[in-house]
């Protein structure tokens, strides 16, 4: 939520270039350069390149690129068709006399306000005010109050939209009223108070369209300067407004984070799904980094943590793959479509990676319960092997984090280290249990913490090689797989790995 503040700040600054745009159509000057950055000019000519970008293109990207130019162009002519039609109003009494009304600061507050809370939009409510101006109807003491009023009117917008989102949604739908209703608050406060000593002259003239963009912009400047020190307070504001449930009724909420609004929007459906992935993907590293902890100190609490963190992960991987499906179905740009491939390949890996430190937490309890202990020289190779399977966990949760096809070639030859200490573990046990060092019991549970062991470093594996053959396309595991073995450089990590985790 914090980032938010900041963010919302400036796109309501952002906004603002909307009516610098729609200023230019009040450009008047006989110089032919000058009359090219007129709308009338050069509209004409975006909308058939949009056109022709939309009928013939073959990339997405360049058919998004012909609608905003074919939407630029339909936005210019509007414009001009609205100017042109309410210049008659100029000399009609009753329109005038509703401008005067509005000259009361707080009437055209409200005013401005309904008009962009009913259109939902401040840079179309304040398209119509400077199609307006053309009357010459409008002052710039009609106008002020307006745009205030515009301002606080598009935050239904956003207030709307939160409407059954998650609590942070509607916390920064709150940020963007509060920061709206306290930024005109302060300047009306502090604009009208000088305006009773210093009486400016400007209020009483005609405004244009520029001078419409000056004050939409001057005022969104100026509240986030105000109020940029104070984004902390506006959190604060918005969070006792929306205030937090039960602890644990959150928790169980915590994964409904993938809006079905953005499927319409696949960029951002992107978006949210990769975020949820990391952190699946974070929840089964601790829940695994938890339950080895387990051996080392055994309590009912950690027990606790890995079960819950498990639960997490499932829930991630159906509320993943459920909405992956959706999205699959929508049109979408290939790095995308590739990053749905390779997240509803790793989801699965994750959620197993959850599943088996669910089991080592099962041999730990077993331990504690039976007060079972291994040899000193079981518990050191335990050890090694352990950190070898930490390692590549937390190398195969970088490597997905990060896309780091670099770091991805180093999970391979770690994954078959780890297999070469399962079976290595397995044959000294075996040469402890005739020597009579270890019991049956104790070799049923040693092969069930290795076995364990050694199919997460499976999953690992499958984890980067998929990240891998993403960038080639191509998933064909078993023959990508047999290549990357079979090479030189493959041979060279691995001597230099196996020499990284010796056992005693």
């Amino acid at each position: 939520l914090s980032q938010a503040v900041g963010v919302i700040m400036g796109a309501n600054i952002g906004t603002t270039v909307t009516s610098w745009i729609l200023s230019l159509s009040g450009i008047e000057s006989d110089n032919f350069f000058i009359q090219l950055f007129k709308p009338t000019s050069f509209s004409p000519v975006l909308a058939i390149i949009g056109v022709a970008f939309l009928l013939f293109a073959k990339s997405e990207k360049k058919k998004d690129i012909g609608t905003i130019f074919l939407g630029f162009a339909v936005l210019m002519f509007g414009m001009e068709s609205m100017s042109g039609a309410v210049k008659p109003l100029a000399d009609v009494p009753e329109f005038t006399g509703i401008l005067t009304a509005f000259s009361n600061p707080l009437l055209g507050m409200v005013a401005g306000a309904l008009l962009t809370a009913v259109i939902q939009s401040s840079s179309a409510s304040v398209g119509i005010l400077q199609a307006l101006c053309v009357t010459g109807a409008v002052s710039y003491g009609v106008a002020l109050p307006i745009i205030l009023g515009q301002n606080i009117g598009t935050c239904v917008t956003a207030l709307l939209s939160s409407i059954g989102a998650k609590k942070n949604a509607k916390r920064a739908a709150m940020v963007h009223l509060y920061f709206n209703l306290i930024g005109t608050a302060v300047f009306m406060a502090l604009f009208y108070s000088l305006n009773a000593f210093l009486n400016f002259a400007f209020l009483d003239q005609a405004a244009n369209a520029a001078g419409i963009a000056v004050m939409h912009s001057a005022f969104n400047v100026f509240a986030t300067l105000v109020l940029l020190p104070f984004a902390k307070v506006l959190e604060k504001l918005a969070c006792l407004t929306i205030r937090d449930k039960d602890t644990d009724q959150e928790e169980e909420t915590e994964v409904i984070q993938l809006d079905m609004r953005f499927l319409d929007q696949p960029a951002f459906a992107m978006e949210q799904s990769r975020g949820a992935s990391r952190k699946m993907a974070e929840i089964s590293k601790k829940s695994l980094f938890a339950a080895l902890s387990l051996f080392q100190e055994c309590t009912e609490e950690k027990m606790a943590y890995v079960e819950r963190e498990e639960q997490k992960a499932d829930a991630y991987e159906d509320a993943l793959g459920s909405y992956l499906v959706k999205l699959g179905q929508k049109d979408m740009n290939a790095k995308d479509s590739t990053d749905l491939s390779v997240i509803l390949h790793c989801i699965g890996d994750f959620e197993r990676i959850s599943d088996h430190a669910v089991n080592l937490m099962e041999s730990a309890r077993e331990m504690q319960e039976k007060q079972m202990h291994f040899s000193p020289k079981a518990e050191e190779e335990l050890r090694v092997i352990s950190r070898a399977v930490t390692d590549i966990v937390d190398l195969s949760y970088r490597v997905f984090s990060e896309e780091n096809r670099e770091l991805a070639r180093r999970v391979e030859p770690l994954e078959q280290v780890i297999d070469d200490l399962n079976q290595e573990l397995k044959t000294r046990h075996v040469r402890r249990l005739r020597e009579g060092k270890c019991t049956i019991e104790q070799g049923f549970v040693l092969t069930d913490i290795t076995t364990n062991l050694e199919r997460i470093a499976d999953h690992c594996s499958n984890i980067a090689l998929c990240i891998q053959q993403a960038a080639k396309d191509s998933y064909e595991t078993h023959s990508y797989l047999q290549k990357v073995e079979d090479s030189g450089e493959f041979e060279r990590m691995l001597e230099e790995t196996r020499k990284q985790y010796l056992l005693p």
